[in-house]
């Protein structure tokens, strides 16, 4: 069946909430004890372990939004350090603890996290994995057991699995990795040199992307949305859902209105944690 639009998007919201503890202090922690130099180095060795040894040409692809050269700064380099299966059981760990630590032990250990955790699963191992490398990659983990992995796992899988689909909507747009930071940035109602993903580029560099994208009429002389930049993200957005809905067909209209309710204090208690 075909899941309204809406409940995807907001189950992206979710999911989005849940998968990025990955990306706070506890994991970080974990891999900086396993002898990762930084932030990054855990990073890339977490999110790319799915794919095995891949060199950061193929890496650098499949992320897509990295500059040239970031991916190339950690791989091969962290596969000297841990193996992707130490990496996968790292990241596991890590995320697992922080999302405990965010919501609290009532919410980690209540009935309604375990039934969301079952639903969550079904929807992320239902998902077509033509054209969605990471998702698939994230397929071939054992699925963890303790419900709160469980759950966090689930989201990483369908939040991967929703990137994946965005990647190709943003191909199919004809727009490339840092013109996306550029177009979330304006998204958001910031300059595209104020956001955190690309203010670090050489400032031509940064400077080139936007005028291409001036050529293009999607950015003014002001560095904001056009009515067709804008047109343009909304319709990428739009895709994004509809490619990402086929994840939820598995559910009934009643099992996924209910993991919403179940998962709506789980992602209420994140935001409050502020993390």
């Amino acid at each position: 069946m075909s899941q309204p639009l809406t409940k995807v998007h907001r189950m992206s919201e979710f999911t989005e909430a849940i998968g990025t503890v990955t990306f706070t202090d506890v994991p970080n922690e974990e891999f900086l004890a396993v002898g990762m130099r930084n932030y990054w180095d855990g990073y890339f060795a977490g999110r790319a372990a799915p794919l095995g040894l891949a060199p950061a040409e193929v890496v650098h692809s499949v992320f897509y939004n990295f500059a040239d050269g970031e991916v190339a700064r950690h791989i091969p380099w962290v596969w000297g350090k841990i193996t992707p299966e130490d990496a996968i059981a790292v990241r596991e760990r890590g995320s697992a603890k922080a999302l405990r630590l965010l919501i609290g032990d009532e919410l980690a250990d209540s009935a309604g996290l375990v039934r969301a955790a079952e639903l969550a699963t079904r929807a992320a191992y239902s998902a077509p994995t033509e054209g969605r490398v990471l998702y698939a990659g994230l397929r071939t983990i054992d699925v963890p057991q303790e419900p709160v992995a469980k759950l966090w796992h689930a989201a990483t899988l369908l939040r991967e699995h929703r990137g994946d689909g965005h990647n190709i909507a943003l191909v199919a747009h004809g727009i490339g990795g840092t013109e996306a930071h550029v177009l979330a940035a304006l998204a958001a109602g910031m300059r595209a040199e104020e956001f955190g993903r690309v203010h670090h580029l050489p400032k031509a560099q940064l400077a080139g992307v936007v005028d291409g994208l001036r050529n293009r009429g999607l950015v003014n002389s002001a560095g904001g949305f056009t009515e067709a930049g804008r047109d343009l993200k909304t319709r990428i957005e739009a895709l994004t859902d509809e490619l990402a809905a086929p994840a939820y067909d598995v559910l009934t209209a009643a099992e996924l209105d209910e993991l919403i309710t179940l998962l709506e204090p789980i992602a209420a208690a994140l935001q409050a944690a502020d993390y």
